[in-house]
């Protein structure tokens, strides 16, 4: 098994550099504390996570929702994606075009950026992706309700417009597909082949997004 999450640290990077993961001791041993004790204070918005419906819907679903199986996966699709566009449109979705088998239930796409994720350039020109996709994935495959990637958001930092849109249409409450955004797919390629796919958020209800430890289990 690998894990295809990120930890989260003080330099943990995100959206538009708008926020930080902090964690403090409240209790330290080496001072003359019983125990290590730690405080966190951070978005739900940061590192690996799943963005919720209700992020952009005031009706739309929470964790509650949500059944202990619907998490667990093991028809995945995975695809590569290389391209100098900001918005990634026609060259993901001509390979989703090109697939036959239509049972897969979550979609993972890598596009190469978890490789420059200590970079600047991994949060403030990020790539994005088109609201379109939303619309071949619903049509071709009914089952996946969960799209992946390795990019910090479904939003490029350069084109929020779009990115707004991106998000209300995967979120949508009458046939949401959830957002696992930040993923870390460095371990992984076109020539994995993948088992199982485990997505453990964090259960915080009435919540618009869930930080996620994600584990794979490998052929």
């Amino acid at each position: 098994m690998i894990f295809l999450s990120y930890t989260l640290h003080p330099k943990t990077p995100s959206y538009g550099n708008r926020n930080a993961f902090k964690i403090e001791k409240q209790s330290s041993i080496t001072q003359g504390g019983t125990a290590n004790d730690s405080t966190i204070t951070t978005t739900v918005h940061i590192g690996t996570h799943l963005d919720m419906p209700y992020h952009f819907f005031e009706d739309g679903q929470t964790i509650e929702s949500y059944d202990a199986d619907f998490f667990s996966f093991t028809k995945i699709l995975f695809l590569e994606v290389q391209t100098k566009a900001s918005i990634i449109k026609d060259e993901l979705i001509d390979l989703l075009q090109n697939i036959e088998d239509k049972s897969y239930e979550i979609l993972i796409v890598k596009t190469g950026a978890c490789n420059y994720r200590n970079d600047q350039q991994y949060w403030e020109r990020n790539y994005g992706f088109h609201p379109d996709i939303y619309d071949v994935i619903v049509k071709k495959f009914p089952d996946i309700r969960i799209f992946g990637f390795d990019t910090i958001s479904v939003s490029s930092f350069q084109h929020r417009d779009i990115g707004k849109e991106a998000h209300k249409r995967f979120l949508n409450p009458n046939k949401p597909i959830l957002l696992l955004e930040d993923m870390d797919l460095t371990q992984v390629d076109a020539y994995t082949n993948f088992s199982s796919i485990i997505i453990a958020p964090l259960r915080i209800e009435q919540c618009d997004g869930l930080p996620c430890t994600v584990m794979a289990t490998l052929a």
